[in-house]
């Protein structure tokens, strides 16, 4: 997971942050899926590293995840974004672990229910 994430990093596409980030989820099946970030010049219109991870699994015909593992150049192990929290929960269990790391070596573990409290789910939109 870590390799994939860190090789991946290395191709992102961030000329206007140049703050670079790679993915790495695996699939159920133990297919391990990396995606980086990618920036448009119409900034925030970008895709997330995670974003484009889950992408890759989802064009494998997989649809749940088992890990998570996020990398970034960044003083502190970098967290996903508001709007991959929520992309990421609804492909994996509250209880899939999430490492995140940065290149010094510090790394941070937590699981998606960690990460996203209070997740919205499927359940929310259940009728009684």
């Amino acid at each position: 997971m870590e390799k994939t994430a860190r090789d991946v990093r290395d191709m992102a596409y961030a000329p206007y942050s140049n703050f670079k980030v790679g993915a790495a989820i695996r699939g159920e099946s133990g297919t391990i899926y990396g995606g980086c970030n990618v920036e448009n010049i119409a900034y925030p219109e970008g895709t997330c590293a995670e974003a484009g991870a889950i992408a890759a699994m989802v064009a494998a015909g997989e649809t749940r995840l088992t890990e998570v593992y996020v990398v970034a150049d960044s003083p502190v192990p970098v967290t996903p974004c508001g709007g991959c929290r929520q992309k990421l929960s609804e492909f994996g269990t509250g209880d899939v672990m999430v490492t995140l790391a940065n290149l010094d070596g510090a790394v941070e573990k937590m699981t998606l229910a960690q990460l996203l409290p209070g997740a919205f789910g499927d359940h929310h939109m259940e009728k009684t």
